[in-house]
């Protein structure tokens, strides 16, 4: 099993946090192999083995795990003492101030967050796509460390895992006139007369936009369509598994 770590968030000991790609599971294709998606159509019990040999990989029970229904919305859920693994809620965004509760976002493209806030301990994770993007999920998100648990932009450390760059979204001219309409025309490449979305562009300038320190972010450079060897892309190859985004405090 590969598992991505970052430099951000390694600095502090009390988390454990990870980007998956595919490898490590048991999952045969097209989901082959460390697909962690229910949703998708790959066997059931391959999904299960495969959040245990993440569990053991990384240290945490698997009843505590903290994952959603992603549906693509602004919602954010502050985790209370009855999420477990087997009941997930609707949502794009999860926060805790828990102990031993990994919280996991599940992508094949879209851009898989991490938040920490070291001063109140907080961490938090969420799902942006396009619609996640355009909606704001960072704001939510943000909105509901502050006001659930007194967090301050200025103590907050957020990556950003690998996702769908600029160089391989194209989106349709409707599209491109939404972004318009919402000022996120800079974050729209013209080529050859095809319209590219850079999600990450939104996102980063909606962190610093809520206070976020620029060297409290951290953003991935790799493109999950570029590389559908080592990642799940659904613009690559349709029908696919999911890799996640994890964190958890010790």
């Amino acid at each position: 099993m590969k598992i991505s770590e970052n430099n951000l968030l390694n600095q502090f000991k009390n988390i454990t946090c990870a980007f998956t790609d595919k490898e490590g599971g048991v999952s045969l294709r097209p989901y082959s192999s460390l697909n962690l998606a229910f949703h998708v159509g790959d066997d059931p019990r391959h999904v299960q083995m495969n959040h245990t040999l993440l569990a053991q990989e990384l240290g945490y029970e698997k009843i505590s795990l903290v994952h959603m229904k992603q549906i693509h919305s602004e919602r954010v859920h502050v985790v209370d003492d009855e999420d477990r693994f087997e009941n997930p809620q609707s949502c794009d965004a999860l926060v805790t101030n828990k102990k031993n509760t990994p919280l996991m976002v599940m992508v094949a493209d879209c851009t898989p967050l991490l938040f920490y806030d070291d001063a109140q301990k907080v961490i938090a994770v969420a799902h942006a796509g396009r619609a996640g993007a355009f909606k704001n999920i960072v704001h939510k998100t943000l909105e509901a460390m502050a006001c659930g648990f007194r967090s301050r932009p200025e103590n907050i450390y957020v990556t950003l895992g690998a996702s769908i760059g600029v160089c391989c979204y194209e989106v349709g001219a409707e599209i491109y006139d939404e972004a318009l309409g919402m000022y996120l025309e800079y974050a729209v490449e013209l080529r050859d007369k095809r319209y590219y979305l850079d999600i990450n562009r939104i996102l980063h300038s909606q962190l610093l936009a809520c206070g976020i320190r620029e060297e409290n972010i951290e953003i991935s450079k790799e493109c999950t369509c570029c590389n559908p060897h080592r990642h799940f892309s659904y613009r690559a190859e349709g029908t696919t598994g999911r890799s996640c985004g994890i964190i958890l405090m010790n």
